[in-house]
Parts: C-alpha cells; structure tokens; sequence
C-alpha cells in the first residue's frame, strides 16, 4: 500500500505546478528551501494521509489556487482547444505540404525538356522548313 501512495504522491506532485516562479513542476522544483514546493508537497501528503484520492486533492488545489497551479491544461471546456488545435494544426500543414509538393513535382514533370532523339512536335516541321529555307537564301 506503501508503494501504491508513493506512486500517487508523485503524480500529484508532477501534475502541480511550482508557484516559485521556476517553471517546474512540483516533483521537479529543485530550490533549496522552496517556499512553494514544500509547502504544496506538505499539503498534498497531509490530505493523501486524510485518504483523500488524487483527483479530489487535485481539485482541491485547482480551487484554492486556480487553473494554473496544474501543469496541464484540463480537458473540459475551452482548455479543449489546447489539446485538440495543435493536432489539427499540425494535420492541415502536412495536407498544404503535401498538395504544394504535388503540384510542384507536376510542374517539373511538365517543364523537363524532351529527351535527345525523340521526334519534335508536328508544328515544329514547318518552320523547320521556313528555317531551311531562308538558310537556303543566304547561302545564295
């Protein structure tokens, strides 16, 4: 049983957010004598003791201090949108790259000269004529 409160202390830990200023979770706050993480990691021990469950003590500090003491967004409500928009983002970039590498592959495809020793096209024989025939002209 031990373990299994250690495990949710460290979870509870890594999903706070250290108010220190640090940027760091909880779990992660490495300041000597934090005055944010220790009393944050006393509270948490004292309401786990109280058999509190992980998410009733993760409410709990989601009410006290706000949304921001977690260190992830929720999935609810507008937070949604920062968990779905950057996938969606990320799906209509790779759609644009990839219809702007087709096109441009097609365009190269289409302006790639004709091998050597292949017949030009039919509207080139008359001036190749008309060409011939002013050469013919000058050699006179």
């Amino acid at each position: 049983m031990a373990d299994q409160d250690q495990a949710s202390f460290q979870h509870i830990e890594e999903s706070l957010t250290c108010q220190c200023g640090c940027g760091l979770t909880v779990h992660s706050c490495n300041h000597l004598q934090c005055p944010s993480a220790i009393p944050l990691r006393q509270e948490s021990r004292a309401h786990l003791d109280k058999g509190l469950g992980t998410q009733a003590i993760l409410q709990h500090f989601s009410d006290k201090y706000g949304e921001k003491i977690l260190s992830s967004p929720t999935t609810s409500g507008f937070n949604l949108a920062a968990w779905v928009v950057p996938f969606f983002a990320l799906a209509v970039a790779a759609a644009i790259l990839s219809v702007t590498l087709l096109r441009w592959q097609r365009r190269t495809a289409a302006a790639k000269p004709a091998p050597a020793g292949t017949a030009p096209p039919a509207s080139a024989g008359k001036y190749e004529e008309l060409l011939q025939k002013e050469l013919d002209e000058l050699d006179r």
